[in-house]
């Protein structure tokens, strides 16, 4: 193995630190900036004391790492809209409609209802602007589907993300934050002044190229569930997929066979290096062919419509190609860590994306693990060679992405060994003929034997990967992971492996002490879930009531199905660690802790209570003013049952009267103290 640079691999790591820092903490801009100039003075003092010494001292090292430190947290800061001067959200008012000039970034999967996209804010109110917006429009058979670069003169009112409003919710809000937007645009179609096609982008031009290719592809013998596939595996399109048959790979542990990412990227530029090693035999050959599959790869991103996971996964390869451009050797753990810092140089964001996380931890895994693991066992054969090596790659994948793939997504797939042994081996091939159709398709010359053969080819993977979906007792679900425990399995799993490859007592007692920890952090969770908490949820035309007793929960619903699987009651279970719950029909009056609790349905009749808490459900005819000289309530609840035009009416009213008052359509599911 060549030389590990770890240098540059505790630079990445403390830069990445300080992203994650100015996420966590947000602290000022002009502070950071300030502490920078300070660190890097420091380092020059100390530079210019020690540089007639052999090896610098250990305060040179520490200010370095701290010096990359505050770069990362700046990098990150600077990248947020109050530090863009520009930026839209400096001039939104949010109560008023604004004049905007939009364009189409992205063209995201509609909804149920909607068509979304995202959209840059080129102009507010005539001012020159930048930002993201995520844009909604109703769907329907009138309203046009607007293409990347198209441009849109709107007067609408530009308004704030909603925020979660259940407990372990999947946070939208952040999600799209993390995307660079921070406001929202639901508009009509009256709303749209004009529309007109903006002027080209290599992005707007690689989506014409890849929406030509998928009308191609349509008239072709090739069937809809098939061609899905086939649009996700090679030009990264996924938004044609049914959800049963996305919710199959998930489940078969196959889901990164659909995202055009590292996988897929990966096994391009090993058939590039394949194909093109003939070069190495003439002089510059190793640079050209190097060269040429910097060209291919990113080629194929523009190809597959530069998305961000396509754009990472090739910056990362191409940074394996450029050492062979440079013709200096280097080990792959530090080029891969230097794809890493440069990629948090250019959108430091990207630190928070799920995908990112998981490629980068899947890739350094399989290198600094499958090696050793092969090792293991000496295969004779051809075909026990290559069944070795996908297990080996396989295990050290799967170990490197498990502990966050279940704090994300909350299952792991039993059966993924099964799943990788049977498509790995054919994944080249299928990627390779895979493009061979869709080339053909796009010049109107696949034959119909050739979309026909693929087509069956597809339909068979489809159909392994039901059969392995189908098998209920391997899949692990509702497996609750917190953020403590992820961080506690993976000290556990590095400290396991250092003492594999380097068996030494320190090594021993560190995977111990780490193996420890990890058992702490299960036990602390456990018992920091052990409580009694009474929750009104938030959940659209429904009231749901939720009581929690230790590991218990007992659901006070007025609805005789079942609904502890169903939003938000499955996360809220899943995240408090609950492991039995039952139902029962909702109360009108109830006490909890000190608190007397009176619920109003749509019958609007009451008993006379003094100071109680009540909860306004299914739209009551209550006269509000009355209900409250009468009974001199503390709080009034509106859930989510009630009609929006009457929790405005009783706001109001509140708001008039001084009377604290909570919508959970606002400000969220409420628990009682």
């Amino acid at each position: 193995m060549k030389f590990i640079n770890f240098t540059v691999i505790r630079i990445s790591l403390a830069f990445a630190a300080g992203v994650g820092f100015a996420y966590a903490v947000s602290p000022s801009l002009f502070v950071l900036l300030k502490s920078l100039g300070l660190c890097f003075s420091l380092l020059l003092i100390t530079w210019a004391w020690e540089r007639k010494k052999l090896r610098p001292g250990i305060f040179f090292g520490i200010k370095t790492y701290l010096l990359f430190f505050l770069l990362g947290a700046c990098n990150y800061q600077l990248a947020r809209p109050h530090s863009i001067s520009n930026h839209y959200s400096h001039y939104v008012t949010e109560k008023t409609s604004e004049e905007l000039v939009l364009k189409i970034t992205t063209v995201l999967k509609p909804n149920r209802y909607e068509s979304r996209y995202f959209a840059e804010v080129v102009q507010l109110n005539s001012q020159n602007t930048q930002g993201k917006v995520l844009l909604s429009l109703a769907r329907d058979s009138v309203n046009p589907l607007f293409q990347i670069d198209d441009l849109l003169f709107i007067y609408a009112k530009v308004t704030p993300i909603s925020p979660t409003l259940n407990p372990h919710q999947f946070d939208y809000k952040q999600y799209l934050a993390h995307q660079g937007v921070h406001r929202q645009l639901r508009i009509a179609q009256d709303e749209i002044l004009k529309h007109v096609q903006g002027k080209r982008t290599l992005r707007g031009y690689s989506e014409s190229i890849r929406n030509h290719i998928v009308s191609k592809l349509e008239r072709s013998p090739i069937q809809p569930s098939q061609r899905a596939i086939i649009q996700a595996l090679v030009l990264g399109q996924r938004k044609d997929i049914a959800p049963e048959l996305r919710q199959a790979y998930a489940s078969a542990g196959a889901l990164h066979i659909l995202a055009v990412s590292g996988l897929h990227v990966g096994i391009l530029y090993l058939l590039f290096s394949f194909l093109l090693k003939p070069l190495e035999y003439f002089s510059f050959g190793k640079q050209l062919q190097a060269a040429l599959i910097l060209i291919c790869l990113w080629s194929y991103a523009i190809f597959t419509g530069l998305s961000p996971s396509v754009v990472r996964a090739v910056t990362m390869f191409s940074f394996f190609a450029f050492g062979g451009l440079l013709n200096r050797p280097t080990n792959s753990i530090n080029t891969l860590f230097l794809s890493f810092f440069f990629l948090l140089i250019v959108r430091p964001n990207w630190l928070f994306h799920v995908g990112f996380q998981l490629s980068y931890l899947a890739v350094f895994f399989i290198l600094w693990i499958q090696p050793k693991l092969y090792l293991l066992y000496k295969p004779k054969y051809y075909l026990d060679k290559v069944l070795w090596s996908i297990t080996t790659v396989t295990i050290a994948a799967q170990l490197g992405i498990a502990p966050l793939s279940i704090y994300y997504f909350h299952q792991f797939p039993g059966l993924f060994f099964l799943t990788n042994l049977v498509v790995l081996p054919f994944l080249t091939f299928l990627l390779g003929f895979g493009l061979v159709v869709v080339i053909l398709g796009a010049f109107n010359m696949l034959p119909d034997g050739i979309a026909l053969a693929y087509d069956r080819i597809i339909l068979a993977l489809n159909q392994f990967i039901a059969w392995v979906s189908g098998q209920d007792i391997f899949l692990l679900e509702d497996i609750s992971f917190s953020i403590l425990q992820t961080m506690g399995s993976y000290l556990w799993i590095v400290s396991i492996v250092i003492f594999w490859q380097r068996p030494k007592a320190n090594t021993l007692l560190t995977a111990l002490s780490c193996g420890m920890m990890f058992l702490g952090s299960i036990v602390f969770e456990n018992k920091k879930n052990t409580r009694e908490e009474l929750i009104l949820f938030h959940r659209s035309r429904t009231s749901v009531i939720g009581y929690q007793y230790g590991r218990n929960l007992t659901l006070y619903t007025s609805d005789s199905l079942d609904i502890s699987d169903q939003y938000p009651i499955k996360d809220y279970r899943i995240g408090n660690r609950i492991r039995n719950s039952g139902s029962h029909s909702l109360p009108h009056l109830f006490t909890f802790h000190s608190n007397t609790i009176l619920r109003l349905d749509s019958l609007g009749v009451y008993p006379f209570i003094e100071d109680p808490v009540v909860i306004l459900s299914y739209s009551p005819k209550v006269h509000l003013d009355r209900l409250i000289d009468s009974l001199k309530p503390r709080l009034i609840i509106a859930d989510g049952s009630n009609y929006r035009s009457y929790v405005m009416r009783w706001k109001e009213t509140c708001k008039k009267r001084k009377l604290p008052f909570h919508y959970t359509g606002e400000k969220g599911a409420y628990i009682f103290n």
